[in-house]
């Protein structure tokens, strides 16, 4: 019904006729009920008085106020991480979307020389922090409780340690040069910086550090959820040492501008190269069964560590199991490596992209500046040691190199130096040495952080 035929009024500022006098209470809501027209619900459009009922027209607002409310809201609104936490399929894409593109990162020769792992850590933290993506959100639980177990087996199908002893040969005995640089570095930097403004904290992320420098960033995550240590210290930690990687990695590429690549192709590389292949056809069987293999892996992991009562994760007897298997049954576990290690690589791309995304660059101002300069402490006394000792007893310097790499990035780092720098030879020993590190590092770290760090 039209509105003039509920009022005849000639004049809109005209008193209300008496028969409607009695229903001033209700000649608001009327009013509201009766038109089509939104714009009369305003409050702004209805005078205080009911009697005296103002008809304004929309088109006579200003339209700098309505220009002005506009900026306001979108102002608020950016205030906001454009893909929201609660947005699961905005942040999953986000973080697969880092994830590739960290891993076609490694073709340029920026990303060759920081390795994909860090280019989506870095890339994460810049989304994080400039407002795109959020840096806390259900998904991450995700990562961290499902995803991250997942690819450690997968990871790890190769870890024979028969194998890896007998084809590392010198390498690994320059790797274990390394662990001991770590050990010594990370002694030397917690006294000189004890962090004692982090409380319990302190030694336990020296201790979650070290294992971070002797296997990898899997390593990390262990030791710190074995020893509870604080999330918010744990990520901190993680964005100020991702800084440091970026600078040693381009310091270790530096030291090796002048050794030159290997004139010839050996036998190694041919295995190298029928493995790539074998593992860029991703035969569907082979990863479906590498993937319920460590999907089993897991939960025998989640059973024996409520069993027995252990506390901090089940990513230690993960690790204990896969390595336990792949020794004792290393050409059923070899079949399934090449498809399990592709699979592992996307999986552990993805974590790095959650790690730079968790990473907030005010709390590192704020909670990191001594665990900042404890890793820069303990990277240096690494190099340090292994490099002076290295020389002392005569190890060629790639090999230095390459075992310097593997215990600070892991496998993934180290091979991607030796087929930068056309090493041929140390690639093969050089991914088996960080699969050596990351089987070994999270029990060091654990056991030498509760027996001496503790106690310093």
């Amino acid at each position: 019904m039209a509105l003039n035929q509920l009022f005849p009024l000639k004049n809109p500022y005209t008193p209300l006729p008496a028969p409607f006098s009695s229903h001033r209470k209700n000649a608001s809501t009327a009013i509201t009920t009766s038109t089509s027209n939104s714009v009369l619900e305003h409050p702004m459009l209805l005078s205080k008085s009911v009697a005296k009922c103002k008809f304004l027209d929309f088109r006579k607002i200003s339209s700098r106020k309505l220009s002005r409310s506009v900026s306001t809201t979108v102002k608020c609104q950016l205030n906001f991480p454009i893909i929201s936490p609660q947005d699961q399929w905005g942040t999953w894409t986000a973080l697969f979307a880092t994830g590739a593109f960290g891993i076609w990162s490694e073709k340029t020769k920026v990303g060759a020389a920081l390795s994909g792992a860090l280019v989506s850590t870095l890339v994460g933290l810049a989304a994080s922090n400039l407002g795109i993506i959020a840096s806390e959100a259900p998904a991450y639980k995700i990562v961290t409780g499902f995803l991250l177990p997942l690819a450690v087996p997968l990871l790890l199908f190769r870890a024979d340690m028969r194998r890896v002893l007998k084809s590392t040969g010198t390498l690994l005995l320059a790797f274990l040069l390394g662990s001991v640089a770590t050990t010594i570095g990370t002694v030397v930097a917690f006294w000189m910086v004890p962090m004692r403004s982090l409380g319990q904290d302190g030694w336990k992320i020296a201790a979650a550090l070290m294992g971070r420098h002797i296997g990898g960033a899997v390593n990390y995550v262990a030791i710190s959820e074995a020893l509870g240590t604080s999330p918010s210290v744990v990520t901190a930690g993680l964005a100020a040492d991702n800084l440091i990687c970026a600078v040693y990695f381009t310091t270790l590429f530096a030291l090796a501008s002048k050794i030159p690549a290997e004139a010839t192709q050996s036998a190694t590389e041919d295995k190298i190269d029928g493995e790539s292949e074998s593992g860029n056809k991703l035969p569907v069987l082979q990863t479906a069964t590498a993937l319920a293999v460590s999907f089993a892996i897991c939960k025998a992991a989640e059973l024996l560590s409520k069993h027995f009562g252990i506390q901090g994760g089940i990513l230690p007897i993960v690790t204990a199991i896969v390595v336990i298997l792949a020794t004792s049954f290393p050409r059923q576990f070899a079949y399934l490596a090449p498809s399990g290690e592709a699979v592992a690589l996307i999986l552990m791309q993805v974590f790095f992209a959650f790690i730079g995304s968790s990473g907030s660059i005010s709390n590192v101002l704020n909670t990191a500046p001594s665990i900042f300069l404890f890793a820069v402490i303990q990277i240096a006394v690494h190099l340090a040691v292994i490099l002076g000792i290295g020389k002392l007893l005569r190890f060629e310097l790639k090999q230095l190199l390459i075992a310097s790499n593997a215990n600070v990035g892991g496998p993934t780092t180290a091979c991607g130096m030796a087929t930068a720098k056309g090493w041929i030879s140390m690639v093969v020993p050089g991914i088996l040495a960080g699969i050596f590190g990351i089987a070994i590092a999270t029990f060091l770290g654990i056991a030498f952080g509760q027996a001496v760090l503790k106690f310093m």
